[in-house]
């Protein structure tokens, strides 16, 4: 019996640990990958995005990661769903305004 109670908190702990993984999976805030991925669902929200100012506002040495990035997501992008609620249409457009001012 003992036996099995370890089997049942060993995949409470492997559960626990992937859950935990997911709610971090992505990019962080902040980082040049967390602005192309922005870019990419802003797109995706149908929402207008200036590319050249958000370009513009990211330092020189990182700016070929945010178009590598942007072109990874945007590939990816493809097989996400399109369509934005509105509040995260707001959400997106909030980030989008943010990233432009930076």
């Amino acid at each position: 019996m003992p036996k099995a109670r370890i089997l049942k908190l060993g995949f409470a702990g492997a559960a626990l640990a992937g859950l935990t993984a997911c709610t971090v999976a992505g990019p962080a805030p902040g980082t040049v990958e967390y602005a192309a991925a922005t870019v990419s669902r802003a797109y995706d929200c149908g929402l207008r995005v200036d590319r050249g100012r958000i370009i513009a506002r990211i330092d020189r040495q990182e700016r070929q990661r945010f178009v590598e990035a942007n072109q990874r997501y945007a590939v990816s992008a493809y097989r996400a769903p399109h369509a934005c609620g509105m509040a995260e249409r707001e959400r997106v457009r909030g980030e989008i305004v943010a990233l432009a001012r930076r």
